[in-house]
Formats: structure tokens, C-alpha cells, sequence
């Protein structure tokens, strides 16, 4: 098996999508974290009802937030960003021109193969470098990769090759209905 098996992945779900670019990653959260950085958010403001993680990305990554009082299904943006958590949401032709959506592959999730997530996105220049991000900093198309001499920073977000090959296999059969979670209200917690 080669990595082969992602990008190919990243392209079937482009197509689904309507993405023109896709990058595929370990989980939702890293896939959300990814695009922060890139975009260099410093503030943003989400609903209040959504998996703790998200707020524990921001804590780690030094993003003030604020929680709103909004319900939601499938997806929801963090205003004041073109990035969405879109972990529970996965149909045809989805892909909002301009935007990052993060999917999640994890239980209970459209495409559920346990774990993984994706950034569907049409901005070029963010593509090049997420991919590269999401290995280490890798350039995949450089082999072995200890010939490659300049890493720009990047972390280890990549998804197994038997996840891609997973998701390949049941991408057609998708539940392309928006799925929905009661999620506990996040402002009645504290993150230390």
C-alpha cells in the first residue's frame, strides 16, 4: 500500500463533495486545528452545544472564543472564520465556495470508520501547505523522505493508509442525511 490510497480518497471525496481540494486527516479536531493556524485565527465565536475538543483546541492554540446560544445539524461555522466544523454532515455537492469544512470520520459520523476527518477546501495555496502540515512537514511526493532537506513546521495529523482504503470502500454507501447530537452546553463547564 502507498499513500496513494489517500489521494485517491481526497478525490472521490472532492467529487461527492464538490471540493476542489481535499486534505485528509487523523481526526476533526486536527483537521480544525490545521486550518486555525493557517488562517491565523485569534478570535471567533461558535455555538456552545458542540464536542469539547473544540474549545480545547482553541485553548491550546491561544484563540480567545465567545459560546452562542445556537442550535445546530450536520454543521455550523466559527463565525468570524471561513472554517466549519462540518463533523456531522456529509452529502453531495456540500462544498461552500470560499470555506473550510472539516469532516469527521469518527462513531456515529456520516462515514464512520471509526476515525479520521478531512478539510475540503478551494484555496491553493492553503492546500499545498495543509497537505504538507498534516506530514510532518512532508512532501510526499519526495521518497525516501529523508532526502527531502527543508521542512517547513508540520505535525503528525496524517491518516493510515487502511483508513483511505476504509473510507474508499464505503463512500458510496454514505447517509448523506445531516446527522444530529445533543450535545452538553460547554458554557456550564471549565477548562483549566
Amino acid at each position: 500500500m502507498t499513500f496513494d490510497k489517500i489521494a485517491e480518497f481526497e478525490q472521490a471525496l472532492g467529487e461527492l463533495t464538490g471540493a476542489p481540494f481535499v486534505v485528509m486527516t487523523d481526526c476533526c479536531t486536527h483537521a480544525l486545528e490545521l486550518c486555525l493556524r493557517y488562517d491565523h485565527v485569534h478570535h471567533c465565536q461558535f455555538t456552545a452545544y458542540t464536542y469539547l475538543s473544540v474549545p480545547m483546541t482553541l485553548h491550546k492554540l491561544d484563540i480567545s472564543y465567545d459560546l452562542l446560544d445556537e442550535t445546530w445539524t450536520g454543521e455550523y461555522q466559527l463565525k468570524g472564520t471561513r472554517i466549519w466544523d462540518s463533523a456531522r454532515l456529509l452529502q453531495k455537492g456540500m462544498y461552500r465556495t470560499g470555506q473550510m469544512q472539516c469532516l469527521s470520520f469518527g462513531h456515529s459520523k456520516p462515514l464512520d470508520i471509526g476515525r479520521g476527518g478531512a478539510i475540503l477546501l478551494d484555496d491553493a495555496q492553503a492546500y499545498q501547505k495543509l497537505i504538507r502540515q498534516r506530514s510532518d512537514g512532508r512532501d510526499l511526493s519526495i521518497s525516501p523522505w529523508e532526502t527531502q532537506k527543508v521542512f517547513e513546521i508540520g505535525y503528525h495529523y496524517r491518516p493510515t493508509i487502511e483508513e483511505a482504503v476504509r473510507a474508499l470502500e464505503i463512500l458510496p454507501t454514505v447517509d448523506q442525511e445531516p446527522k444530529y447530537k445533543e450535545y452538553p452546553d460547554l458554557r456550564k463547564i471549565i477548562i483549566e
